[in-house]
């Protein structure tokens, strides 16, 4: 097989420092939205060459192809491919380095959802139609006179693993694997194989303790929780005192945990889990109907309804959980109300409401912005196994009969994660807790310029 390594060194410095000469990163806070412009496109190519230039002395390269067969490029046609969300330092040197190598077309492959569900904040990742735009941009900021054809790819080879016209591949130091699995597929298909141009990976200057020391699309995602994603929607109906913050996510996303550390910011927190207890405690009607729709044996011995009981029925028929739904959301929601009108007499200008249906509900409507706690699938298996004891297939039901992260961060304003340690989430929070007492500034200001 043939392989190209290029090694770049900058002297006096450690790989390290990369990123500093570059300081092309750029944490677009809306998701959906993050097209890269012109300018920065300009910018980042300006800086790679910069930065290529002083470095110029100090790269070398090498190969392990026979000498009579050895070459640097350029070829005609070249790929390359990744996810390419929140285009960094790492991304530009690599498709610069495509740039570099084709004198005629270079092919990108730009990673489908499909392929990255096991991504850290798949959510957070960018639609595959605007990472293809913002790869398209930089490539003809570029070089303009090069023909780039930059394509989905739901499958690891994408068109790498079926195209007789290309001759050459870059990865990063990686991804090799990939373009070794790629030349093994080539070969058994009678396929010319790849020359391999291999880039080494750029070093994060100061990566905190949850983050990749590369430079890296997942860090840069990380850095997104607890920002404003989406604009807050003025509800012109909502009474402005106190502010109303929807706390939602998945059955041990870490959601109560998130409403404990608000509070200790100085929110209130209206806990729906426990108004849910108290929505069909004995004597109420909805206790009544619990009993009538889904027997005695929901009962315990003291009266109450026995949750461990009635869970299984509900989270293994939809229909039986939309029933339960209609007797109980409704009764929650009035006394959500009642506890809001509570602390804001109290004088308390922040209210959480932490609810795993808020959007289900509809609840929303009650709240100036969503706030919504994520962790893996996996990771809320294991999690739900451990805390209930539950069976894995179980866990797996509980997470499948409710909205999925994706359905909740689409409709978020604000992020927070507890995958990592509590510190994290901790920093986070209080991230999160300082930008939303500027909104709430700025939200006053604004109204007072307006009387």
């Amino acid at each position: 097989m043939q392989t190209a390594n290029l090694k770049v060194f900058h002297i006096g410095k450690t790989l390290s420092s990369i990123a500093s000469i570059l300081h092309i990163h750029s944490i677009r806070p809306f998701i959906g939205t993050n097209v890269l412009s012109a300018t920065t496109c300009r910018a980042a190519t300006h800086k790679i060459n910069s930065f290529q230039t002083k470095c110029n002395s100090s790269v070398r390269y090498y190969s392990t192809m026979p000498p009579t067969q050895r070459t640097r490029g350029p070829y005609q046609n070249v790929c390359l491919g990744g996810t390419f969300d929140r285009m960094h330092d790492g991304h530009f040197l690599l498709l610069r380095e495509g740039c570099r190598l084709c004198e005629g077309t270079l092919t990108v492959g730009v990673t489908d959802i499909s392929m990255l569900q096991n991504k850290i904040l798949c959510e957070l990742i960018e639609p595959v139609g605007v990472r293809i735009e913002n790869v398209q941009k930089f490539l003809r900021e570029t070089k303009p006179t090069m023909e780039p054809d930059v394509v989905p790819i739901s499958d690891p080879l994408g068109p790498a693993g079926w195209n007789p016209a290309l001759e050459a591949i870059v990865v990063s130091t990686e991804t090799k694997r990939g373009a070794d699995l790629i030349n093994e597929t080539r070969k058994k298909k009678g396929l010319n194989e790849l020359a391999v141009h291999i880039v080494d990976l750029v070093a994060e200057p100061c990566p905190s303790p949850s983050e990749e020391p590369k430079v890296s699309s997942s860090n840069v995602r990380q850095r997104l929780l607890g920002t404003l994603l989406r604009p807050v929607q003025p509800k012109p109906d909502l009474r402005a005192h106190p502010y109303v913050l929807g706390l939602t996510g998945g059955i041990a996303s870490g959601k109560s945990a998130v409403a404990r550390r608000l509070q200790g910011q100085g929110a209130a927190v209206v806990d729906c889990d426990k108004l849910g207890h108290k929505a069909y405690e004995p004597g109420t009607t909805a206790h009544g109907q619990v009993v009538d729709t889904f027997g005695q044996d929901v009962l315990a011995e003291d009266g109450t309804i026995n949750r461990r009981v009635l869970g299984p029925k509900v989270f293994a028929d939809k229909a039986k959980l939309q029933a339960l739904n209609n007797i109980v959301w409704p009764e929650i929601a009035r006394l959500a109300e009642e506890e809001i009108a509570t602390h804001a007499a109290a004088g308390k200008s922040v209210v959480v409401l932490d609810a795993a249906v808020l959007l289900e509900a509809g609840w929303e409507e009650f709240c100036h912005e969503i706030w919504v706690s994520v962790i893996p699938r996996k990771e809320a298996i294991k999690r739900i196994v451990d805390r209930n004891q539950l069976p894995e297939e179980e866990a797996a039901r509980r997470i499948d009969s409710q909205m999925s992260n994706q359905e909740r961060v689409d409709r978020a304003n604000v992020v927070i994660s507890t995958l990592w340690e509590p510190d994290v989430t901790q920093k986070q929070v209080e991230k999160a807790w300082t930008l939303l007492q500027d909104r709430i500034q700025q939200r006053a200001e604004k109204g007072s310029s307006q009387l």
